[in-house]
């Protein structure tokens, strides 16, 4: 039974990030391999992939029709002006997305993306018909200081402070452990989590876990309460891996 405050009845959703990886080929077997192995599961668990800008096209193409949902991996908070080099909801929309991703830690670490901007963001996937899916998660250093759950909080309450809608998820994304190879125990997992879930205070978001996910320690994860499913890195790079971590949740 789902603890109070958690959605229920919902199947776990997984979600690829590709960050900068793949070519169009690449893309286009991984599609494949992708909507060919998930058949059957899709009724047990949702699946969303987050390719780089120049695939959405062909990722879009390869999983029409599949039940497989596709992603931005960050958008301009304005719908359109003179952003050189930025991407905006509606072309997100128009691209065959459905989602975005708002505040991932590596937006936040190499482009020194602020929680207010978060929230703009978030605000303007709502905007064009996206869901945001809003990225938190504290550092080594803020962690070793016991300023985690301060950390956290800052920057949910701040994204949140720009939806009118309840419409979004939240990726919990350990900074220290992502591409480290070191991952939170299933047990800190759930303490970020359940934390997060309070934060919420009731809404229908679902809060996924992000931090060097594999097919080996999903199992530990999944079975928490409080985790809802899972941002994958490196791991959904390979599809066959990627259909593991799906195949997991399904259990």
């Amino acid at each position: 039974m789902a603890p109070a405050g958690q959605p229920a009845a919902r199947p776990p959703f997984v979600a690829a990030n590709w960050k900068m990886n793949l070519l169009r080929g690449q893309a286009e077997a991984y599609c494949g391999v992708l909507r060919q192995g998930a058949l059957g599961a899709l009724h047990a668990v949702e699946a969303i992939v987050f390719p780089p800008f120049p695939l959405l096209p062909i990722v879009a193409a390869g999983l029409a029709g599949s039940g497989i949902l596709v992603g931005g991996q960050d958008l301009h908070p304005e719908d359109s002006g003179a952003h050189t080099g930025d991407v905006s909801g509606p072309q997100l929309a128009d691209a065959g997305c459905s989602w975005a991703l708002c505040g991932h830690s590596e937006r936040r670490r190499d482009h020194g993306e602020s929680d207010d901007l978060v929230g703009r963001k978030a605000a303007a996937a709502l905007r064009a018909g996206l869901t945001p899916m809003i990225c938190v998660g504290e550092t080594r250093e803020e962690r070793r200081a016991g300023r985690a759950f301060e950390v956290l909080e800052r920057q949910l309450t701040a994204a949140l402070a720009h939806l009118a809608a309840d419409r979004f998820a939240v990726a919990y994304e350990p900074v220290w452990a992502i591409g480290t190879g070191e991952t939170a125990t299933a047990e800190t997992a759930q303490e970020a989590h359940r934390f997060l879930r309070g934060v919420l205070a009731g809404t229908a978001g679902r809060i996924l876990y992000g931090g060097s996910v594999t097919p080996e320690n999903a199992a530990g994860l999944i079975a928490q309460p409080d985790v809802d499913g899972f941002l994958v890195g490196g791991a959904s790079l390979d599809p066959r891996r990627f259909l593991s971590i799906m195949a997991v949740c399904v259990g």
